[in-house]
C-alpha cells in the first residue's frame, strides 16, 4: 500500500535497500506500524547496481576458468565469453531494473511504502518530496526512525575529470555495451572485481592504484595474489600511481576504436581509454536528509552504539528515537553486515516500543522489552560482530574471503597473536577441483587463549570456506575444540585439519 497524505506511523525507515527492508521487517514484529521511504528502487544498491549484478557479471568467467582446469572438460571449451548473454543474465538478476517483486514483498509484510525523498523537519518528523511533481507528504514517527540511506561514491578532484562522464559502480554494473578499453581508478574491492569482469568480457583494462598493493584492508598476500592473477589475465596493473589530470584529446586506439579520455599519470605516462571507472571509495549518505534539523552534523559520520541507536555525540547519550544502520552508520560497508545491523536495530525498536505484556504479547515474546534492556554483547539486540567478526568476500579469481582481524590489526589492538598458514593446493579436495588449483589459507590465533581471531582464504571458490571461520571467530572456539570438527574427505575444507596440524595439534 502507498501513503498519499500526511500520516503517522509507529516507526519510519528511510531507505528501502536490503538493509532498510530488514530493519523494517523486524521492527514490525511486535505489532508496530511501519512505513519505509524510498526515492529510487525498492531493493536498493545491492539488488540493482552492486552485489547481484556484479556477481552475475563475474560468475561466467569463473565457470569458464574452472572448466579449463579439468581435463576432459577443458578440451570441450574454446573461445571467450559472449557479452550479450552475460549481460542478459545480469539483467534477469536485476529484474530489468523494475522493483515490482520487492514492492509486493513489502505489501505482504504489512510495511507501507512511501515513494520520495525524505528530509527531517524535526525530531521524528520528516517531509517526503516526490519528483518530478514536487508533491510533499509529511510523515511522523510516534516512536523511532531508522536511517538506512546507504552511501555515495567518492569522486576524486582531478583536473579535467568530468564527474558526469566517468563511471561509478552503478554505470559499470548496469552497462549496456562493453567498452573496448577501460581505466579503473582505485585498488579496492570494486576495482578488482570490475577489472576481472570487464577483462572476461573483452575490454582492455588498466588499474591505476595509488597504494603499493591492492586490497589494502586485507592480508598482504591476498592483494598480491589478486594483482598477480589480474596481470596473468592481461590487466595492466599500475601500483603507486595516481591520475594527475584528464583531457579529451585522446587519439583513437590502434584497433580503430574511439577513446574518450586521456589520463595523465603521476609517473609521467598517459593512458588513452574509452571509459573511466572511478572506484576510490564511498562515503555515508548523511547529507540532504536534514540531520541539522535534529541537532546532528551531516558533515561527519553518525556515531551509534551497539544497539544502532544514534548518539548525540561519540560516546555520549543516545537520541532516544533515531537509529542508523548499514553504510550510513559508518561501521562496515558490506550488505550482509548492514542487514545484520538492520535486524539488530529492528529488534531493538520492536522490543523497546512494542506493546508491553499488559497491552499484548506480540510475536517476539512477552519479555522482549526486559530482555532488550538487559542485553549485553552477543545478544540479538546488540551488533557485537561489527567489532571483530566481520566476514567479506572479494569475487575475483582467485576469490578472497576473510573474517575478523588481520594479523596487523590484531597486533594493533594489543593482542599477542601468531599466524598459521597452509598451501591449499596440497589438500586432496583442491586437486580434484582443478589441476591448476592454487590458494593459501591463514589463521590468526591468540597465543594465550588459542582462539581464532582472524582467517583469510585465497583460492577458487574460497567464499564457501568462510562461514566455518566466521563461526569459529564469533563462537570463540578454542583450537582444541576445533580439532574435533572433522572435515569431510575429499573436500577443500580439509584445509582446516591441516591448519590445526600446523598450529601444533
Amino acid at each position: 500500500m502507498n501513503a498519499t497524505s500526511d500520516q503517522t506511523f509507529d516507526v519510519v525507515v528511510i531507505g528501502a535497500g536490503a538493509v532498510g527492508e530488514n530493519a523494517a521487517d523486524r521492527a514490525g514484529r511486535t505489532g508496530l506500524s511501519v512505513a519505509i521511504v524510498e526515492e529510487a528502487l525498492v531493493g536498493g544498491e545491492c539488488s540493482y547496481w552492486a552485489c547481484m549484478p556484479s556477481k552475475a557479471l563475474l560468475r561466467p568467467g569463473a565457470v569458464l576458468a574452472a572448466a579449463r582446469g579439468v581435463p576432459g572438460v577443458a578440451e570441450m571449451v574454446a573461445g571467450t565469453l559472449e557479452p550479450e548473454p552475460v549481460l542478459a543474465r545480469r539483467d534477469s538478476f536485476t529484474s530489468h531494473w523494475h522493483d515490482d517483486s520487492q514492492v509486493s514483498w513489502l505489501e505482504s509484510a504489512g510495511i507501507t511504502l512511501v515513494r520520495g525523498r525524505a528530509r527531517f523537519t524535526g525530531p521524528r518528523t520528516m517531509s517526503v518530496t516526490t519528483d518530478p511533481d514536487g508533491a510533499c507528504t509529511t510523515l511522523t514517527a510516534r516512536h523511532a526512525v531508522i536511517l538506512a540511506t546507504g552511501s555515495t561514491p567518492v569522486i576524486p578532484s582531478v583536473p579535467g575529470l568530468d564527474a558526469s562522464e566517468v563511471w561509478t559502480s552503478r554505470e559499470a554494473t548496469s552497462v549496456a555495451a562493453v567498452p573496448p578499453s577501460l581505466a579503473i581508478i582505485g585498488g579496492g574491492v570494486v576495482a578488482v572485481e570490475m577489472a576481472t569482469a570487464f577483462t572476461d568480457l573483452g575490454s582492455r583494462v588498466t588499474v591505476v592504484a595509488r597504494g603499493d598493493r591492492l586490497l589494502t584492508g586485507a592480508e598482504p598476500f591476498a592483494g598480491e595474489a589478486v594483482a598477480a592473477s589480474l596481470t596473468d589475465l592481461g590487466v595492466d596493473v599500475r601500483l603507486g600511481t595516481e591520475v594527475t589530470r584528464a583531457s579529451d584529446d585522446a587519439p583513437p586506439a590502434s584497433d580503430g576504436s574511439a577513446n574518450t579520455t586521456r589520463l595523465h599519470l603521476s609517473d609521467g605516462s598517459t593512458l588513452d581509454v574509452a571509459r573511466v571507472l572511478v572506484a576510490t571509495g564511498r562515503r555515508p549518505a548523511t547529507t540532504g536528509v536534514g540531520l541539522d534539523h535534529v541537532g546532528l552534523d551531516p558533515r561527519v559520520p553518525l556515531a551509534v552504539d551497539d544497539a544502532m541507536e544514534v548518539l548525540v555525540e561519540p560516546g555520549g547519550a543516545g537520541t532516544g528515537w533515531l537509529f542508523a544502520v548499514g553504510d550510513v552508520a559508518g561501521r562496515v560497508a558490506t550488505t550482509h553486515q548492514g542487514k545484520y545491523e538492520g535486524r539488530v536495530a529492528g529488534d531493538v525498536v520492536a522490543a523497546r516500543f512494542g506493546p508491553t505484556p499488559a497491552e499484548g504479547p506480540g510475536p517476539v515474546g512477552t519479555d522482549a522489552r526486559a530482555r532488550e534492556q538487559a542485553a549485553g554483547p552477543w545478544s540479538r539486540f546488540r551488533a557485537t560482530a561489527d567489532h571483530g567478526a566481520v566476514p567479506q568476500v572479494v569475487f575475483t579469481r582467485p576469490e578472497v574471503s576473510s573474517v575478523g582481524l588481520t594479523a596487523q590489526q590484531a597486533r594493533d589492538a594489543g593482542l599477542d597473536v601468531r599466524t598459521v598458514r597452509y598451501d591449499m593446493a596440497s589438500v586432496a579436495g583442491a586437486s580434484l577441483l582443478s589441476d591448476d588449483y592454487a590458494g593459501t589459507a591463514q589463521l590468526v590465533v591468540t597465543t594465550d587463549t588459542r582462539l581464532v581471531v582472524g582467517a583469510t582464504f585465497v583460492g577458487p571458490e574460497a567464499a564457501e570456506l568462510l562461514h566455518a571461520a566466521t563461526i569459529a571467530v564469533v563462537g570463540e572456539v578454542p583450537l582444541e575444540r576445533l580439532w574435533h570438527a572433522v572435515p569431510a574427505y575429499p573436500t577443500v575444507s580439509e584445509v582446516w585439519l591441516r591448519l590445526l596440524e600446523e598450529a601444533g595439534l
